[in-house]
């Protein structure tokens, strides 16, 4: 199992996480060429991810191998990323403070590898 993510300090918009799903979708491809397997990635219903600019890749993504499965709303439970933010938050960055962002962001990228070590699942992240 393994768990990829992206970690921006700052604003998250469109075209960070366009070339975050081109990242995706560049290994879903090979995945379904490899393995005949699709990718399905989870999305909830913010508006970064209904956007105009995000909407009109889908059909590429599609053609690549991804597959959206729309989150219905208010239903973080369904959402496994809020499932590991939760223990990071609960067990990885509990009362420490950080001098700034780049502080708090090495500390979440840090509890993201110690939660992986613990769950036995390897992780990767994509720099933007």
């Amino acid at each position: 199992m393994s768990f990829e993510y992206g970690l921006a300090v700052g604003s998250f918009k469109a075209p960070a996480y366009i070339r975050l799903m081109d990242w995706q979708a560049e290994k879903a491809q090979q995945r379904l060429q490899q393995k005949g397997q699709i990718t399905v990635i989870v999305q909830d219903n913010g508006s970064l991810y209904t956007s105009g600019s995000v909407q009109e890749n889908w059909e590429r993504w599609q053609q690549q191998g991804i597959y959206p499965f729309w989150l219905p709303p208010y239903c973080s439970e369904m959402n496994r990323i809020e499932n590991q933010w939760d223990q990071i938050k609960d067990h990885e960055l509990a009362g420490r403070m950080f001098d700034d962002e780049l502080d708090l962001a090495s500390a979440v990228m840090d509890g993201i590898e110690n939660q992986a070590q613990k769950g036995h699942y390897t992780v990767e992240r994509f720099r933007f």
